[in-house]
């Protein structure tokens, strides 16, 4: 499947300091939901998060996630993206570096425990759905 171009006010949004809910599949199917800093490569979406976690074993067992968030400067929309996984790497801590300076403008991330191995995530987004 080809990855679905990314409107450029949705490409605007995920520039900012926004918000995104990542939900996961647990085992049993039921939804697993977190919020995450974002960010974006071009159409491909970009989020970091810590081995152990309940995320890296759901898109283990299935690569399948929904995002949702609301644009900073209008709440009352709401954008939905499906889509899945297409790469895992744990390649260190650059993009949650990155991230930190995104949304806290510190040059690096501060909250890390120690030992903590970070889990690099793309998603190519399938469908998106906006209302409001």
């Amino acid at each position: 499947m080809e990855t679905m171009e990314l409107p450029d006010d949705i490409r605007s949004a995920l520039d900012e300091k926004v918000f995104v809910h990542v939900a996961t599949l647990n085992p049993d199917g039921s939804p697993q939901v977190s919020v995450v800093w974002m960010t974006r490569r071009r159409d491909t979406v970009l989020f970091s998060t810590a081995q152990g976690r309940v995320k890296p074993r759901n898109i283990a067992n299935d690569p399948r996630v929904a995002l949702s968030f609301s644009p900073p400067d209008d709440t009352s929309k709401n954008i939905v993206m499906q889509g899945r996984v297409t790469k895992i790497a744990t390649d260190g801590t650059w993009l949650i570096d990155e991230l930190a300076n995104k949304y806290l403008g510190h040059d690096s991330y501060q909250f890390a425990k120690p030992g903590e191995v970070r889990v690099n995530y793309e998603i190519e987004i399938d469908s998106i759905s906006t209302w409001g």
